[in-house]
């Protein structure tokens, strides 16, 4: 989705700047439009440094068709969000005043507004600006109320600009129609798993979680009761229900094989060790001959597990799982479809530098019953909504189905 960020002349501009990040990180693009009060308070080149766009400021900046650049954004953009509103640019689009880039642009765009007031406390109690805040509502303008507390001009009281955080899920939920997957239940893998072979010493692999970890998030802003089941990782937690930690292989199918009956959706984006030492030495193993021997045994096959339950039972969770692969990338997915019974792989090639394991960016192609569908290279954010998009289609599907008898 794209959103045009008006920034407007107030002290909350600066919380603008994690507005911008967090839009982003929820997988949207963003493109900064900023008042020229507002760049008393932060340069347009931060914007632009974030957004990777071009920052708009003057309504009648030079070059052929510059003028009427207001109506090619309008077209363009899922959503206007102004961050922070100043009382002046609240008066402007209620009375339909266009005097720069900006309230052009409210005047221009049929997109959904949402607005997030930021003045002082006395000024936000105002006749004037409620009369304004009314009109606007009545049009359809949603509204991020600004909190309450210390504000820059030394009051206290209504008037701050609500917190980065809370405008971003605002502007979420503003662009996300009703999902198939709120109030369900799904569990997600994520990360890796250490196989211990001494108290130092592990075998492991170089995922992150970012995959599955981007995966929860997004399942979670679409109101499903998410449980993820991590490995090891060094990175941010998402926002869900439940957490479960685990280390090793035998551990993550402890964790899933034991809350997937409760489930109505399992994604297994971890990268679970396939192999797991036999025997795990009390102490630190020393350094000894030029070569040492561990000998492995195989360990659960936790989606292959779940496959087999769902055979043997009338119903079972959706079940979606990952392929990391370096080469047959897709005819190797398309066996692993089958061999585990599940609903879809979601297949990467792990030899790219660009994709796959500890980067922020993915390239998958996702295989179904109907076939293969290659995605292009992308944020790790927007991936885990084209998957998710696809799993909610297949909860049509089966909803569908289930109806018909």
């Amino acid at each position: 989705m794209l959103i045009a960020l008006g920034v407007t002349g107030g002290i909350g501009a600066y919380k603008a700047v994690e507005v911008a990040r967090g839009l982003q990180k929820r997988g949207h693009d963003v493109v900064a439009v900023m008042t020229h009060a507002a760049t008393r308070f932060v340069g347009p080149v931060t914007f632009e440094a974030i957004t990777r766009r071009k920052v708009i400021v003057d309504q009648f900046e030079a070059g052929m068709n510059a003028d009427i650049e207001h109506i090619a954004l309008a077209s363009s953009i899922d959503l206007l969000l102004v961050a922070p509103a100043t009382a002046n640019i609240l008066g402007k689009m209620a009375n339909g005043i266009a005097d720069d880039f900006l309230s052009t642009l409210y005047l221009a765009t049929r997109a959904p507004v949402l607005v997030a007031p930021a003045m002082n406390t006395q000024m936000f109690a105002h006749e004037a600006v409620k009369r304004n805040l009314d009109a606007l509502a009545a049009r359809g303008v949603r509204f991020v109320e600004p909190g309450e507390g210390y504000l820059a001009c030394g009051w206290i009281g209504k008037g701050r600009l609500a917190e980065p955080d809370e405008i971003v899920s605002a502007a979420d939920a503003v662009l996300r129609p009703p999902s198939a997957l709120r109030g369900l239940r799904m569990l997600i893998s994520a990360g890796p798993t250490y196989e211990d072979f001494d108290p130092v010493r592990y075998i492991g692999n170089r995922s992150s979680g970012r995959m599955g970890y981007a995966l929860a998030a997004e399942a979670a802003q679409r109101g499903a009761d998410v449980t993820l089941v991590t490995g090891p990782t060094t990175i941010d937690l998402p926002e869900v229900r439940e957490i479960v930690r685990v280390r090793s292989a035998a551990e993550m199918h402890d964790a899933v094989v034991s809350r997937a009956g409760d489930t109505d959706v399992v994604v297994m984006a971890a990268a679970v060790a396939d192999y797991s030492p036999v025997q795990r030495a009390g102490q630190k193993v020393q350094k000894g001959g030029d070569e040492m021997t561990i000998v492995l045994r195989k360990t659960p096959d936790i989606l292959g597990e779940l496959g087999l339950r769902r055979l043997s039972s009338a119903r079972g969770p959706l079940l979606v799982g990952f392929a990391a692969e370096t080469e047959n990338v897709v005819t190797r997915a398309i066996e692993k479809r089958a061999k585990k019974h599940a609903d879809l792989i979601v297949a990467n090639d792990v030899s790219r530098s660009d994709a796959g394991f500890d980067v922020e960016t993915n390239a998958v192609t996702i295989v179904g019953a109907e076939g293969a569908e290659t995605l292009p290279l992308q944020p790790k954010a927007k991936v885990a909504a084209e998957i998710l998009d696809r799993v909610e289609r297949l909860l049509v599907e089966r909803g569908a189905a289930a109806a018909r008898g």
